[in-house]
């Protein structure tokens, strides 16, 4: 392919644009995907560093996704499961929560952990079993408040919200506050029971590398940065420009409102993810650890080589620990986050080498009321470009997807239209 050759051109590697670029080549049209950096994913991406394979950010893939099991080839990516529900930090110890319809054998476990009251855990099993019988279509277009109201309107005792809730979901949303929208709550929530909790055998990047291997040769550039658009062209950094018939923005967020000039763009949270190596594991399984307490600012950790052996070395462990609301990985912030897990594993979590910590600016859109809460944003501007991004439906996976499928078909469309 010539290099103005394109009959779209997408601003951005990471899933919504490869997702917009698979479903236009399926179409017989062709695709130049722009990438600013080195490698398609964007925020899902997996480096390896000393053997040891490193999410951009703790990530995992919701198997119940509805869009995302159909664009993707779970079997492909060999998928390893994180075990169901959690252990909550409490006082000197942990605690189990398991869901009870998936994990039968922790029922009773759950039932006396010291995590909000018998009523709680009841209300949890009736509030599963309510959004399973709900489509994702209700949940997102149902009355929208912020979660932790939410929360209370359904019953759910201080305890219950301050030691499980918040640590769950604020590591979820990356909202300790719990503003985000009652419709993700709802629907994560649904996500969460409807399936497993998974990552790639080989990282999260899989997701990204899978949807790239299927674009067509010559369809990608890499390390180049658009410096302005038009409807039918990108003018690029180093002065080249490119024309195609469409122009489609699915880069960053703060690049996106530059480029494409909107101001719908919510307001992106940030976080901290730690990794480390460790001789020993302080989880005896893969599963999520959650800080009950308010012990540091560790809000939840995971053992990824407990889930899947390839994220390290033979006889060696990945502890990824995140931290939410930070942007600079500290030297103070550090010895914070290790004076808390000597108090979590004891002298042994002395011994952890720190292997790399990711600051992401941008990790997760502000879903919250007052930065526009959960809502469909519209995929073409007024002049005419498109955009695609999980700013466009709501801040997950599965929104990014959904994002780059609406724009394909739409794009689709309008050419066939025109003849």
């Amino acid at each position: 392919m010539r290099e103005n050759d394109a009959d779209v051109l997408i601003v951005g590697g990471g899933l919504a644009g490869l997702t917009c670029a698979r479903e236009l080549s399926r179409a017989g049209l062709t695709p130049l995907v722009i990438e600013a950096s080195d490698g398609v994913g964007g925020r899902v991406r997996t480096d390896s560093v000393d053997g040891f394979l490193l999410d951009r950010g703790f990530q995992v893939l919701l198997t119940a996704y509805p869009t995302t099991r159909e664009v993707l080839d779970y079997d492909r990516l060999d998928l390893r499961s994180f075990e169901p529900g959690a252990l909550v930090r409490v006082g000197a110890g942990f605690a189990s929560v398991s869901d009870p319809f998936r994990r039968p054998s922790e029922a009773v476990a759950t039932l006396l952990a010291p995590i909000g009251s018998l009523a709680d855990k009841s209300r949890i099993a009736r509030l599963s079993l309510a959004l399973k019988r709900r489509s994702v279509e209700e949940i997102l277009g149902a009355r929208e408040d912020s979660t932790l109201a939410r929360l209370s309107e359904l019953g759910f005792g201080t305890d219950m919200i301050e030691r499980f809730f918040r640590p769950f979901l604020g590591g979820v949303f990356l909202d300790a506050t719990l503003q985000t929208s009652s419709r993700m709550f709802e629907f994560v929530f649904k996500m969460f029971g409807s399936g497993p909790v998974a990552v790639p055998a080989d990282g999260m990047g899989a997701l990204a590398a899978q949807l790239a291997e299927e674009l067509p040769e010559g369809s990608l550039r890499l390390r180049e940065s658009a410096e302005s658009v038009t409807p039918r062209s990108v003018k690029l950094a180093s002065g080249e420009s490119l024309n195609a018939r469409a122009v489609v923005v699915a880069a960053t967020p703060s690049t996106t409102r530059r480029l494409a000039g909107l101001d719908d763009v919510p307001p992106y949270l940030p976080a901290i993810c730690w990794y480390f190596e460790a001789e020993a594991s302080p989880v005896d399984r893969g599963i999520l650890v959650l800080a009950g307490d308010d012990s540091g600012p560790v809000t939840n950790l995971a053992v990824m080589s407990q889930v899947s052996d390839r994220y390290a070395p033979p006889g060696r462990h990945l502890v990824s620990a995140t931290v939410l609301g930070e942007r600079s990985p500290t030297p103070e912030l550090l010895e914070a986050l290790r004076t808390q897990m000597r108090q979590w594993y004891g002298p042994a979590a002395e011994t952890w080498r720190e292997i790399r910590a990711y600051s992401i600016e941008e990790a997760l859109p502000d879903q919250s009321l007052p930065a526009g809460g959960v809502s469909p944003r519209p995929i073409r501007t007024g002049n005419g470009l498109y955009v695609c991004g999980d700013h466009r439906v709501h801040g997950s996976i599965e929104g990014a997807i959904q994002s780059g499928l609406a724009v394909a078909d739409r794009l689709v469309a309008e050419f066939d239209a025109a003849g």
